[in-house]
């Protein structure tokens, strides 16, 4: 895997009738790369998979790949609290040319220990070779933190277990993860604002949420970090820290949906159980995306 710097984990846009948008996902996937992106996770946890259909799930992650045309590496979510599901969907991403890695986050509600998740990722693992599989900690939504020898075994255990997505929110973790691997085994911050300071500790890049909104600047604080031009990326993040924070006033991403439709990028729809945000959480949001100057360029009428 050569994938580094920021990628998004972009949104999967709903029309009124619930149904995905595809004009619109596949216009997010041309600003995105336009804007200098490094590479598009589709279908993750921002992407709303676990309320998107099996063949929904294959439908957009085909739009995304299909859309990029090749300009950027195109990672897809797969991930299951069934190991027998997840090898059985994960063959499905056969017949769909050019995925570059798979993303597979912890079994979630199971609850397993680090025996069960080493198990669980080795057969994913080995059901999709050669495909690159980035792991995908991220135990406030799964109930489950995927520890760093388990993560040190996993990458022992199988050569296409090539990077994980670290978003446990926990630095100290992330630096024993970090100095226990080989360089070559490549770390993501899970999280906005833990970026800068996760490749300062040896991270790689990030798996950004942010970015949906403002992918070229959030990007270049990314490869700002990467290239040790500290200055210009803490100057980035000083900017845009409000936002970070703001995208997760409500569930993760009724608040990103709301800011691109501000932006006229698409609906604000989510699927149930998320509920979009309210009328005053909206206000906040139009407010920190009008002070950053995110809705200057917003066509009349299309806010809506």
């Amino acid at each position: 895997m050569e994938t580094t710097g920021c990628g998004t984990a972009i949104v999967t846009p709903f029309r009124a009738d619930g149904a995905i948008d595809e004009q619109a996902l596949r216009a997010l996937v041309r600003w995105q790369i336009d804007a200098g992106i490094d590479f598009l996770v589709a279908c993750g946890s921002t992407g709303e998979a676990a309320t998107l259909d099996e063949d929904e799930w294959l439908d957009t992650i085909r739009i995304v790949v299909d859309a990029a045309a090749g300009r950027v590496p195109v990672w897809a979510g797969c991930t299951h609290n069934s190991t027998r599901t997840l090898l059985r969907q994960a063959a499905l991403l056969r017949d769909v040319e050019g995925v570059d890695t798979i993303l597979s986050a912890n079994p979630y509600y199971n609850k397993p220990n680090q025996e069960g998740q080493f198990q669980h990722f080795l057969a994913l693992a080995n059901a999709v070779y050669p495909t690159p599989l980035c792991l995908y900690n991220v135990p406030g939504r799964t109930a489950a933190n995927l520890e760093p020898l388990t993560v040190v075994r996993l990458a022992e255990a199988a050569q296409n277990i090539q990077a994980i997505k670290e978003a446990s929110g926990n630095l100290i973790q992330i630096a024993k993860l970090i100095h226990r691997l080989p360089r070559s085994f490549k770390v993501f911050s899970g999280d906005d604002g833990l970026a800068l300071a996760t490749i300062g500790v040896g991270a790689r890049g990030l798996i950004s949420v942010a970015s949906n909104e403002a992918p070229a600047e959030v990007g270049e604080m990314v490869r700002a970090a990467l290239r040790d031009d500290w200055a210009t990326a803490r100057a980035i993040e000083r900017k845009y820290a409000n936002l970070f924070e703001a995208n997760f006033w409500d569930s993760n991403p009724g608040p990103v949906k709301t800011v691109l439709n501000l932006m006229g990028k698409c609906n604000p729809h989510v699927r149930l159980p998320l509920v979009t945000p309210d009328g005053g959480t909206r206000a906040r949001l139009e407010r920190v995306a009008g002070d950053l100057g995110l809705l200057q360029c917003v066509p009349a009428g299309q806010s809506e």
